[in-house]
């Protein structure tokens, strides 16, 4: 984090390790990975979405199938204010979620705004919710995906926050916090997760498969009860879970699941060795529904 007189950025380190660090070469890749699904756009407004957040030679081009929806939604007029982006801490857990401080985030793309009054709405839900940089410091899981909102979402300012434990109160207070914070903004809720990590490539597709079946069904209960920490069929399920919940609060009544891919499936020589899988899904509101509806 950097600070001067007016303004407090906090620096993107994973490129150059996740992502290039080159701006054009990143730029490339990004719209690579959106103009996929550049004609496609749910039917209503998505409230909220789960990508992954590996490294982006292996989850990008799964990544960028939410944030081609996004910005096709943007260019009908749908574009969020604020893109909230839920990851979890992989180094150290800690009791509540972290948002980030400060002012903006730089990355190759150039410096993103944070908007610090979403902050405060959302703190401002209890204690368990709060700003502190330092868990930001290091952990990819929300800042892999920014450069994706950068690219797509130009216009929105981010929320990257960091959630460090899987308490149920900790996941009510970022529900409370999100539902008054879309009483008084346009948000998105992306929740940053890759899914089951396992040797067993016919395990990894299968499981993931059934998974997201279960997304797809808004069955939040099912999703939680059916991870372990031995078998975690969403790595960072505490982000997917307030996701769900926040995208059935607003009058979601489905999900869509717009593409699954696993590293057995491009890299098949991680098959037998380390298995990682990749699902991109959205929450569209129903035309008609109503928050809490």
């Amino acid at each position: 984090m950097e600070k001067n007189a007016s303004q407090t950025v906090n620096r993107a380190v994973g490129a150059g390790r996740w992502f290039p660090d080159d701006s054009g070469e990143l730029r490339s890749m990004l719209e690579e990975y959106i103009k996929t699904l550049a004609a496609r756009a749910a039917t209503g407004r998505v409230a909220a979405a789960i990508a992954p957040h590996a490294g982006y030679i292996y989850s990008g081009p799964v990544a960028g199938h939410v944030f081609s929806v996004l910005r096709a939604q943007a260019a009908a007029g749908l574009a969020p204010d604020t893109v909230v982006i839920l990851g979890f801490s992989h180094s150290r857990a800690f009791a509540g979620a972290a948002v980030m401080a400060g002012d903006a985030i730089a990355t190759p793309l150039g410096q993103a705004a944070l908007d610090r009054e979403a902050g405060e709405i959302l703190i401002g839900a209890g204690r368990r919710v709060f700003f502190d940089s330092r868990p930001h410091q290091g952990e990819h899981s929300a800042e892999n995906l920014i450069p994706f909102a950068q690219a797509a979402l130009p216009k929105a300012k981010l929320l990257p926050i960091i959630i460090g434990d899987h308490d149920a109160q900790t996941r009510a207070a970022l529900g409370a916090g999100l539902a008054k914070l879309a009483q008084q903004k346009k948000i998105v809720v992306v929740a940053s997760s890759d899914m089951l990590h396992d040797p067993d490539y016919a395990k990894v597709t299968r499981t993931d498969r059934a998974t997201l079946e279960k997304v797809a069904a808004m069955q939040t209960a099912a999703v939680l009860g059916a991870w372990q920490p031995s078998h975690q069929v969403f790595c960072g399920i505490a982000a997917v879970a307030v996701a769900m919940e926040f995208a059935a609060q607003q009058g979601c009544k489905h999900g869509v699941v717009l593409h699954y891919r696993n590293s057995g499936d491009d890299h098949p020589e991680s098959r037998g060795q380390w298995v990682v899988g990749y699902g991109a899904v959205v929450f569209p509101l129903d035309p008609d529904s109503r928050p809490g509806q």
